[in-house]
């Protein structure tokens, strides 16, 4: 079952976090991890959607607005997709990547962006068998000041 986190699912949602987190290379920090979702809840900053198995929290989308002045629309950033290593292969990726498409469709968005690295084997054949298209046609460019 896919559906919209709650305050109640923090403690499960921030050791899926925590997982993802240190998936990419990061320490980890389950209470700094509960502290950023519960703010991000409570403040409206993002939409978080999980993968619920059994009574058990098995993954989860968290999603961030953004806008296009082009478009004069509101875009989505898919900016974390992450579900446990046991459950992964039977479709809740995929089913939390169709929740995101179909908010991004109630909110009358132009569309879902997101990036992954050219190495992430997996995300590259995920998100083009989910409807993506990988864009080539600008240079991506970070400033970052940590």
């Amino acid at each position: 079952m896919i559906r919209k986190a709650t305050l109640q699912d923090i403690g499960q949602l921030s050791e899926l976090f925590d997982q993802y987190r240190i998936f990419y290379h990061k320490d980890s920090d389950i209470p700094n991890a509960e502290k950023f979702l519960t703010e991000r809840i409570e403040n409206r900053d993002s939409e978080i959607f999980v993968a619920e198995h059994a009574g058990k929290l098995v993954g989860f989308v968290q999603l961030y607005p953004l806008f296009s002045s082009t478009r004069m629309k509101r875009y989505w950033l898919l900016n974390d997709l992450f579900v446990n290593e046991s459950y992964r292969g039977k479709g809740f990726s995929k089913a939390l990547i169709e929740k995101a498409k179909e908010m991004a469709i109630s909110t009358d968005a132009c569309g879902i962006l997101l990036e992954t690295g050219k190495s992430n084997d997996i995300g590259n054949k995920l998100y083009p068998s989910c409807g993506f298209e990988l864009y080539d046609k600008v240079n991506f460019y970070e400033w970052t000041n940590n």
